[in-house]
């Protein structure tokens, strides 16, 4: 998992709305350095033996860049995001896209941040976001259509506007990263009850999350991440992952990492006969 991935462009991206607390319109993004890391990111991706699919960013759309947003993915299905008014003419791009290449595509019955605030683990389990982009009303239809088992976790802060800036899925089936105070009391017990069902967890400090450490791509060989996390780089390479740290300094000014710019494809489909608790 974490293999397939759509990413879009840098071509547009500015701060136009600001739409979380890290983004600010007068401090704009220089477009060829913010062009030069997205360039990096693909390549990284595909030195990581990822396959890597394009949608072409639109001139009115300057998050456009930011695809993990696009949609949750499972098998041939997705549920479209819905994203703040700002980033709604998005929709549009990415339902053509996905309906394009052959996905049965559901929209959300309120507002949800993609796979921003939706990550799969231990196969049938989803780690599902709300509290700032996402209502839990959402929940349930990922549920239903997706045949998952939602754990609810609820973050903390604004900071945190996503559940991929709190958590970092770095082997899906093995090993999770988070930093406990992006998200509240029940949802922290709820991430440290996965233990039970096999999965290691490492910590991350505010500080490393707050340099946007947990936004990154792992598929259980190869972590791709947000340099200068040195903490977090280092306890995944002494569990023997190759690590690739990688510069976003103008993709952050909208409050972006790596894994904000890439929607993974191939989450499995759920086996028939074997639907999620």
């Amino acid at each position: 998992m974490h293999r397939h991935l759509l990413v879009s462009d840098a071509d547009h991206f500015r701060v136009a709305d600001e739409i979380n607390p890290w983004m600010d319109r007068t401090d704009q993004p220089d477009p060829a350095g913010a062009r030069a890391e997205h360039d990096a990111l693909v390549a990284a991706h595909r030195d990581a033996g990822r396959t890597v699919e394009r949608v072409a960013s639109a001139p009115d759309c300057p998050d456009m860049v930011f695809t993990a947003n696009a949609a949750l993915v499972r098998g041939e299905r997705a549920v479209l995001g819905r994203p703040p008014a700002a980033r709604a003419g998005e929709i549009a791009h990415h339902r053509a896209w996905l309906e394009g290449r052959g996905f049965t595509v559901d929209d959300p019955p309120a507002a949800f941040s993609g796979q921003g605030d939706a990550l799969p683990v231990l196969g049938d389990v989803l780690l599902a976001g709300h509290g700032q982009r996402t209502d839990p009303a959402v929940h349930p239809v990922l549920a239903e259509r997706l045949d998952y088992e939602v754990v609810p976790l609820r973050t903390s802060s604004a900071l945190f506007y996503d559940l991929d800036l709190a958590v970092g899925v770095v082997d899906p089936d093995r090993l999770l990263a988070w930093c406990p105070e992006a998200l509240d009391g029940p949802s922290r017990r709820r991430v440290r009850a996965l233990r039970g069902r096999g999965l290691e967890l490492v910590e991350v400090a505010p500080h490393e999350a707050q340099r946007f450490a947990l936004n990154l791509v792992g598929d259980g060989t190869t972590v791709t991440l947000t340099r200068g996390c040195p903490r977090l780089a280092g306890a995944l390479r002494a569990r023997g992952l190759v690590v690739h740290e990688l510069v976003t300094t103008e993709l952050a000014k909208s409050g972006g990492g790596v894994r904000c710019t890439a929607l993974t494809l191939d989450a499995p489909a759920p086996v028939p006969g074997e639907a999620a608790a």
